[in-house]
Order: C-alpha cells, then sequence, then structure tokens
C-alpha cells in the first residue's frame, strides 16, 4: 500500500510540474512581448517543450490558461488590500497600494492580456468582472462599518463609491505600471491612497 500511495503522489508531482511549465511559459512570452492573439497552442506547447496534446490535457483552451493565471494574480492582490483597515490610516493604506502596484507590475503583461482578450470575448470579461467584485465587496463592507462607526459621512452611496474606487482603481493601476518606467509608483500608491482616504473614508461631512 505505502508504494502505491508513492506513485500516485510522484504522478501528481509530474501532473503539477507540466502544468506549472506550460503557465510559466506563457507567463514569459508574454513578458518578453508576445500578443495572447498571436499565442497558439502550437507556439505555446513548443516552448514549453511539451506535445500539443500535453497542453490539452491540462487545458481546455488558451482562454482556460489565461484564466489561471489571472486568478492566481488577482488572489495574490485581493490578499494584500483585504489586510487594510481604516486603523492603519493613511500611510497603511499607501502601504498596501505600494504593494498592489509591484504585483500589477510584476503581472503588466498578463493584465494587459486580460484587457485586450475582455474587448472579445466575454468569458474573460466575465471572470474580470467576478474577480473584481471580491475587492468591491471588502469595500463596500468597510464603508459601511465606517459609517456606522460615525467615521465616515452617511450621505457617501456605498455603491456608487466603491465602484469609482476599484474599476476606476483597476484601470488607473494598469495604465500606471504600463506607461510608467516605476519611477512614480511611489506618487501612484500615494495619490491613490489619499484618494480613498479623503474622498471617501475621511470625506468632510456636507454643511
Amino acid at each position: 500500500m505505502p508504494s502505491i500511495t508513492r506513485r500516485r503522489s510522484g504522478a501528481a508531482d509530474r501532473r503539477g510540474g507540466v502544468e506549472a511549465q506550460i503557465l510559466d511559459t506563457v507567463t514569459r512570452l508574454l513578458a518578453e512581448g508576445a500578443g495572447f492573439t498571436e499565442l497558439g497552442v502550437q507556439r505555446i506547447a513548443a516552448a514549453a517543450g511539451v506535445a500539443r496534446s500535453t497542453f490539452y490535457l491540462y487545458f481546455a483552451d488558451k482562454t482556460q490558461l489565461l484564466l489561471r493565471l489571472a486568478a492566481s494574480m488577482s488572489e495574490t492582490s485581493f490578499g494584500i488590500t483585504a489586510a487594510w483597515r481604516p486603523e492603519a490610516g493613511l500611510d497603511g493604506l499607501t502601504t498596501t497600494f505600494t504593494d498592489v502596484i509591484a504585483t500589477y507590475r510584476a503581472h503588466a503583461a498578463l493584465l494587459t492580456a486580460v484587457q485586450e482578450t475582455s474587448a472579445y470575448d466575454p468569458a474573460v470579461r466575465d471572470f474580470w468582472n467576478d474577480r473584481l467584485e471580491a475587492f468591491r465587496d471588502n469595500t463596500r463592507r468597510l464603508i459601511a462599518a465606517e459609517q456606522a462607526a460615525g467615521r465616515t459621512p452617511a450621505d457617501i452611496d456605498p455603491e456608487a463609491a466603491t465602484r469609482l474606487m476599484i474599476d476606476g482603481g483597476d484601470r488607473f493601476l494598469l495604465r500606471h505600471v504600463t506607461t510608467d518606467d516605476g519611477g512614480g509608483d511611489a506618487a501612484a500608491a500615494r495619490e491613490l491612497a489619499a484618494t480613498w482616504w479623503y474622498g471617501v473614508f475621511r470625506r468632510p461631512a456636507a454643511s
């Protein structure tokens, strides 16, 4: 029985290794400037050193592969933002966005591929919107809690504010990391944090 368990574990390790190899290959090709629409399965398989048929053992198509990569990246980014609490203040929020920008920058090519593919593939568009919804839910809860505590003005609409903060922030971050060489990261994090903090969480109450 122990030997059977070892064989199954070895097979699982090999499968995981091949899958990671394919994912890493696509990540590298995108970072090198390849457009996702130009990446055929045959090219991906050849670059990964596997047969085309092997690719399909792990991914139904290119779209599923892209979504797998995007899911991993968004989970990392969500973990960073979900850890922030208003008690950490503006400085804590600035640090949070500094880390988020670093994550976006590390995955800029992937995020560009997601944005481009979303324009014509409803599956990718719906997937990314669903991923952003986790960020929206977290932000709505934070705003509502701060309003209940009397620290955020009651007249702020949590739904409208959240969509502006999350959807607008996502577009801002992608544009920033694809047009800035990194020298403006600190300023971008600071300004985005100040916009959230003074624009919503600590907006002066209407007189």
